[in-house]
């Protein structure tokens, strides 16, 4: 692993509050954020992601107005602008976690249910 130092800079208030909210809305420790912040800055604002596929679909302009409405109350509340892009990633992110987990969690009963099958087979022979 690379050596670390500190760096340390006074910032205006309103700019520290915004990297605050960014850093903890992705879950990573303060030295984390600024290491990945300032790598962007310096690769010229690219995002290495390794491979990128677009995802697109449409949708009924009702649903479209309900979601813009909720990304402006959620910009709103949080003081920091919720893109319709990082909205529906963290849905779909969401959607993927719960699913896995229940994945999870399903498999041990399948195991237990097999063990307790051949158990039944050994008493009877």
């Amino acid at each position: 692993m690379e050596q670390t130092k500190s760096l340390t800079a006074p910032i205006p208030a309103s700019l520290h509050a915004r990297v605050t909210a960014e850093r903890i809305a992705a879950n990573q420790s303060l030295g984390e954020y600024m290491t990945e912040l300032l790598t962007n800055y310096y690769n010229g604002g690219k995002n290495h992601m390794a491979k990128t596929r677009t995802l697109a679909f449409q949708i009924d302009e009702e649903l479209f107005q309900r979601i813009k409405r909720h990304l402006e109350q959620e910009s709103g509340r949080t003081g920091r602008k919720l893109t319709q892009r990082d909205f529906v990633i963290g849905l779909i992110e969401d959607a993927l976690r719960q699913a896995e987990a229940a994945a999870e969690d399903a498999a041990p009963c399948a195991v237990t249910d097999e063990s307790e099958e051949e158990g039944e087979q050994d008493a009877a022979e």
